[in-house]
C-alpha cells in the first residue's frame, strides 16, 4: 500500500538554497547543518529586527511567503539547546528556551534527544540506566568516561547541562 515517489536531489537543492537566501538576509552569521536546517546567531541582528522571538516570526513568515514551506524555530542560547528546541516546535513551529530554564528543560527530555546521541551510546546509557538527560547530568563523569571514552563523556556532560561552547560558524565570511 505504500506510494513510492522518486527523489528529486536537484529540487531539493534549490529549494534549500532558497531557503538559505533567506535565513542569510536576517544575518550572515549562518551556519547550515543540512538540507533543511542552520544554526544563526542573531545576536548583531537584534538592534535592527528585534527580539529573537520577532526574528523567528519573521524568518518563517518569509520562508512561508518567498518559498512556500513551514519552518520550525528553536531558540536558545546554545546550538545544541536550539536544535532540541527545534524538534519540540515541529511542525512549523516557535520554542524559546530562554538561558536560566535551559537546565530543567533539559533535565526532564529523554537521553536520545542530546545531539551525539546515536544507537550505539544510547544502548550503552539504557544499559547502565541512564535515561533521561538529568541523570546523564548526575552521573559521575569518571563513570561515564568508562562507558563512552573521555572525550564523549565531558562532551555529553556537559551539554546535558546546557553547556555548549560552539560558536556559530558562518559558511562564508
Amino acid at each position: 500500500q505504500a506510494v513510492v515517489l522518486p527523489v528529486r536531489h536537484g529540487l531539493y537543492s534549490q529549494v534549500s538554497r532558497r531557503v538559505m537566501a533567506v535565513l542569510e538576509q536576517v544575518t550572515p552569521l549562518t551556519e547550515k547543518v543540512s538540507v533543511d536546517e542552520a544554526f544563526l546567531d542573531v545576536s548583531g541582528a537584534r538592534r535592527r529586527l528585534g527580539p529573537p522571538t520577532r526574528i523567528a516570526r519573521l524568518i518563517r513568515s518569509r520562508i512561508r511567503e518567498s518559498v512556500g514551506l513551514p519552518a520550525s524555530v528553536g531558540i536558545a542560547a546554545t546550538k545544541s539547546v536550539a536544535k532540541i528546541a527545534s524538534s519540540h516546535a515541529k511542525p512549523d513551529g516557535l520554542l524559546l528556551i530562554p538561558a536560566p530554564a535551559t537546565v530543567d528543560f533539559l533535565h526532564g527530555l529523554p537521553v536520545g534527544a542530546l545531539w551525539g546521541v546515536g544507537g550505539r551510546t544510547g544502548a550503552v546509557l539504557d544499559r547502565e540506566g541512564i535515561d533521561t538527560i538529568g541523570d546523564l547530568a548526575r552521573a559521575p563523569v569518571a563513570r561515564l568516561s568508562k562507558l563512552l571514552g573521555v572525550a564523549a563523556a565531558h562532551h555529553l556532560h556537559d551539554l546535558a547541562w546546557g553547556i555548549d561552547p560552539r560558536p556559530v560558524a558562518a559558511s562564508r565570511p
